[in-house]
């Protein structure tokens, strides 16, 4: 009953989506694709400064746009990763992901403490095809387990994190319109919360008491990405991702002030160039 109840809802948020003209990243590839493209992505986006924070972060960047669709290195609008295992239902790959810095001194909760620097996490993760509603759509279950490292400060590495997720996906045939809509959690052990959250006796203050952090939730996510072709070198893509916090292990942080929190971004992407061979299947 539960396996039809989720293929009646992708196929609802499919047609909402086609009737809307809203997109989303590719259920399935294309058979005929360039093995690699590159060109130019831009965008800006505003974030809390880290999960549960009052204070708000707004960003523009522009950067290399690479992608690699090699049988076991991959790397395209969904992430960066080394693929172990792949059949029809179940994938295996090794999983990439970064956050942001904040500094101190514009984030008023964290006055006077050290700043927190970009952390870059890699490890692996398990893609499983629970459904495909049609030959466009699918949903997916993805597992990733990953290490923070800390950049700016000796590459220390800040515990664990796993990012349970569920995915639905739908786009054209043509590739027009793609969109992809997901619910999950983020859960570490106690290195990163207390990278997050602790407050050490040293940094305490009459508004800021110590606190000792523990492992555990840090977030519940839903989230949805949205991409449109506006010409064939041309793509404009956008996102929205709200964290609840209210039930997060370390939600009596001092440091811990939002109970949730919405990051909005939006951008194009250029293709300048593609590659006469084709994209392994």
């Amino acid at each position: 009953m539960k396996r039809y109840r989720l293929l009646n809802l992708c196929r609802r948020y499919g047609a909402a989506l086609a009737a809307l003209g809203v997109p989303a990243f590719a259920a399935q590839p294309a058979p005929d694709l360039p093995l690699w493209e590159v060109g130019i992505a831009a965008g800006a986006a505003s974030t809390p400064a880290y999960p549960g924070a009052d204070d708000r972060s707004t960003r523009a960047l522009a950067l290399p746009l690479v992608i690699y669709r090699g049988k076991v290195l991959r790397a395209d609008r969904s992430g960066i990763g080394a693929r172990l295992f792949d059949s029809d239902k179940v994938e295996l790959d090794i999983g990439f992901a970064a956050s942001l810095p904040a500094r101190s001194r514009d984030v008023a909760a964290r006055s006077g403490m050290p700043d927190l620097h970009p952390l870059v996490e890699f490890g692996p993760r398990l893609k499983v095809l629970l459904a495909r509603p049609d030959a466009s759509s699918a949903v997916r279950l993805e597992l990733p387990l990953r290490a923070p490292f800390e950049l700016g400060h000796g590459f220390r590495r800040h515990g664990l994190v796993i990012e349970p997720r569920l995915v639905c996906e739908t786009g054209g045939d043509d590739g027009l319109w793609q969109a992809s809509a997901s619910v999950g959690a983020v859960a570490g052990n106690a290195g990163l919360n207390a990278y997050l959250y602790e407050v050490a006796p040293q940094y305490a203050t009459a508004d800021r008491p110590a606190y000792r952090a523990r492992g555990g939730l840090i977030a519940t996510r839903v989230g949805l990405n949205l991409s449109r072709r506006v010409a064939p070198d041309w793509r404009v893509f956008g996102l929205l991702r709200y964290d609840h916090l209210g039930h997060a292990t370390n939600r009596d942080s001092p440091l811990l002030r939002e109970r949730g929190g919405l990051s909005i971004g939006a951008g194009f992407a250029w293709t300048w160039y593609r590659s006469a061979a084709r994209a392994w299947e």
